[in-house]
């Protein structure tokens, strides 16, 4: 009985580790809600995708200031993702309300 309580236990631990060789960067939200993105600023992990949901009654868009992605004009409850896969700074913007600013920083 022993034996087969080890063994149990040793396919379990090597199912766990298994499980913790595949996690990847979690998924980061950031809405749009009253001409604003929250939060304003996030930092986040390479490999980490950020996803951003319109909470706005009226359309707003993502865009990166150096134009490496852009979304398509988000109506409300729609959403936009980009992964991202390099460190550095990325300041981004609605375009339809430029004063609207977010900045997204990649370590």
């Amino acid at each position: 009985m022993t034996s087969v309580f080890n063994g149990a236990r040793a396919a379990l631990i090597a199912i766990a580790l298994m499980g913790a060789s595949s996690v990847e960067a979690a998924d980061i939200p950031v809405k749009i809600d009253n001409f604003t993105f929250t939060p304003a600023e996030a930092e986040v992990a390479v490999g980490t995708t950020v996803v951003w949901t319109n909470g706005d009654d009226i359309p707003h868009t993502v865009v990166d200031a150096d134009h490496k992605y852009k979304s398509s004009a988000l109506d409300t409850g729609d959403t936009f993702s980009h992964t991202f896969t390099e460190p550095g700074t990325y300041e981004y913007f609605c375009s339809l309300h430029p004063h609207m600013t977010g900045k997204i920083i990649v370590k």
